[in-house]
């Protein structure tokens, strides 16, 4: 397990090449290019706040900028595990290469992710300064939320990803089941508005659910996020990473034969 993380840090100069290549060729050829990294969350903003504002209407003041705060990291988190799935058994031309380490591809993938996460802020901050929503130095419980959300994105990518090269339906239920996994997060509604019996699990046992509500607290409510979920979860992706590693580990042998 120790070797695994090790090998990653190591190859930290190939994760690194490998993450610009996936930038620079996901909007190859594409006219819009870059700009897409911050038109898609916009897009799916709009298409959020028209329906919850106008056909389905939420009583929640700043409604666009409340979205974008917990829909920016929902996109990271989801398009990190959807096409992480398929980070080893799509690349047998880099695997069938002498001691390639197989643990950088889905580590890259949560990475490209990750650098339009980030890209995405100066955006999301703009729209808040528009609405009246001045960062304050809550923001310094930022770092704490977002390794949370890294560690535990990239345990889960390394664990279907290794379960996916033999177990090709994954790739299938894990699509459908983020769609599921969405709409019990609250992004685009206030776990106040939940009957009392269900806030617990949305939250405390939702992952995501902590992760967004925290992102929430720093930029939307101007307060630190209840620090009890969020260090239980940063235990929890911690060990959560320590064992995938393992598990990665000991299906690394098999890609080969598999892919």
């Amino acid at each position: 397990m120790l070797r695994n993380l090790r090998e990653l840090y190591q190859y930290r100069g190939l994760l690194l090449s490998l993450t610009q290549r996936e930038l620079k060729a996901r909007y190859r050829n594409s006219v819009l290019g870059f700009f897409w990294t911050f038109l898609n969350p916009m897009l799916q903003m709009g298409v959020y706040s028209l329906l919850f504002t106008v056909y389905m209407r939420q009583n929640i003041p700043g409604y666009t900028f409340f979205v974008f705060v917990g829909l920016l990291p929902w996109i990271w988190f989801a398009t990190s595990l959807g096409t992480g799935a398929s980070a080893i058994s799509d690349r047998r031309d880099l695997l069938t290469k002498v001691r390639f380490p197989a643990q950088v591809l889905p580590a890259t993938v949560v990475v490209t992710n990750l650098c339009n996460y980030v890209l995405s802020l100066p955006l999301m901050v703009a729209l808040g300064l528009l609405l009246g929503y001045v960062p304050t130095w809550h923001v310094v419980a930022f770092p704490v939320v977002l390794l949370t959300q890294l560690s535990m994105t990239v345990a889960l990518v390394y664990i279907v990803s290794a379960l996916n090269v033999t177990f090709r339906d994954l790739q299938q239920i894990i699509a459908n089941l983020l769609t599921m996994w969405f709409f019990v997060t609250p992004v685009f509604y206030r776990v106040d508005s939940l009957p009392e019996a269900v806030r617990a699990p949305v939250v405390l046992l939702n992952p995501m659910g902590v992760m967004v509500t925290s992102y929430q607290a720093i930029f939307y409510e101007h307060q630190l996020p209840p620090p009890g979920p969020l260090l239980m979860w940063l235990g929890i992706s911690l060990a959560l990473l320590w064992i995938a590693a393992g598990i990665f580990e000991r299906r690394r042998e098999d890609f080969a034969e598999f892919i």
